[in-house]
């Protein structure tokens, strides 16, 4: 079944993400929310992150006036071949849209949800046809990084999960397949040690959220745009990459040098971190500061694509 027509199940700041993204690889989208003045939120977010989609490439037909919103989510999901869903990280409530969805979608519609760490076998538990569910995990924005994790349920078919795979091809992004659920997926898992040691280093007094960030973005942050962590370690090896490295490096490992659980948020630390981000900010609104790291990104997009292993380079944006 070729997918046409897509529908977006709540349109915070990922739903919003998704819209300009399919927008812009040509799609009819049908977007849905019930909160008060979600409209009018919505394509103010679209209209912002176009620019940025433009530069990137506009698919054959590409039109923000493709996009049309109803609060009524039977109608919204009814004629839709893919459906995003996008509500808050409330377990229950995710069930109960789930369970909405798959009343009143087409039988061979897929969905996909944008969840960042529940499960899918959880999700799709109660679903009359589980088969067709997937979690389809995407990073902020989501309009220009390219990845997103699919993760199939144990009742996805591998049918669907294929179909899936190929829907978020072709709106070329770098597709994941995470073979083994597990909470958090795997970018998340990752981003969450790094947040962790944040929170403890600035809880600790040993370093400004400023300092912190410094660390990260002048150091291990610009290596980890080309290559990974494995990938950078085999380098740190010299001739012998990771052979080395692991030999010479891997009795370190087992130091005590990490903390494995968050520390407290006390009011102290939130303190902290909030007055810390603020004063970073510099007087920046979050809207400005949102327009900066866009025009970041897509000038990294562009020399991360360069010099990306060839293996790699299988999506163009």
């Amino acid at each position: 079944m070729k997918i046409e027509k897509v529908a977006v199940v709540g349109t915070g700041v990922i739903g919003n993400g998704w819209i300009a993204r399919m927008l812009a690889q040509g799609y009819d989208v049908v977007a849905t929310d019930p909160a008060e003045g979600a409209e009018g939120r919505m394509r103010k977010a679209v209209d912002q992150s176009w620019p940025f989609v433009e530069a990137l490439g506009l698919a054959e037909g590409a039109s923000k006036d493709r996009l049309t919103f109803t609060k009524d989510l039977a109608e919204a999901v009814q004629e839709a071949d893919f459906i995003q869903e996008n509500v808050p990280e409330v377990e229950e409530l995710k069930q109960m849209v789930l369970q909405n969805i798959d009343r009143h979608a087409k039988p061979d519609a897929l969905i996909g949800s944008s969840t960042s760490g529940i499960m899918p076998s959880e999700l799709q538990a109660n679903m009359n046809h589980p088969e067709r569910f997937v979690v389809a995990h995407p990073f902020h924005p989501v309009y220009i990084l390219p990845l997103v994790e699919v993760v199939p349920g144990k009742q996805t078919s591998t049918e669907n999960v294929e179909r899936a795979r190929k829907f978020y091809e072709g709106m070329n992004m770098s597709v994941l397949l995470v073979r083994h659920e597990i909470e958090g997926h795997i970018a998340d898992r990752l981003i969450e040690a790094i947040w962790r040691e944040s929170l403890h280093i600035v809880n600790e007094g040993i370093a400004t959220t400023e300092e912190v960030d410094k660390a990260f973005t002048h150091g291990a942050g610009m290596r980890y745009a080309q290559y990974g962590p494995f990938l950078t370690f085999h380098l740190a090896g010299g001739e012998g990459g990771m052979r080395h490295m692991l030999k010479q490096f891997g009795p370190a490992l087992k130091k005590p040098w990490t903390k494995l659980e968050a520390p407290e948020l006390t009011d102290e630390l939130y303190d902290k971190v909030v007055s810390g981000c603020e004063a970073q900010s510099n007087g920046m609104s979050m809207s400005e500061l949102d327009q900066n790291r866009n025009e970041f990104l897509i000038k990294l997009y562009d020399l991360v694509q360069e010099y990306w292993p060839q293996e790699q380079k299988k999506t163009k944006v």
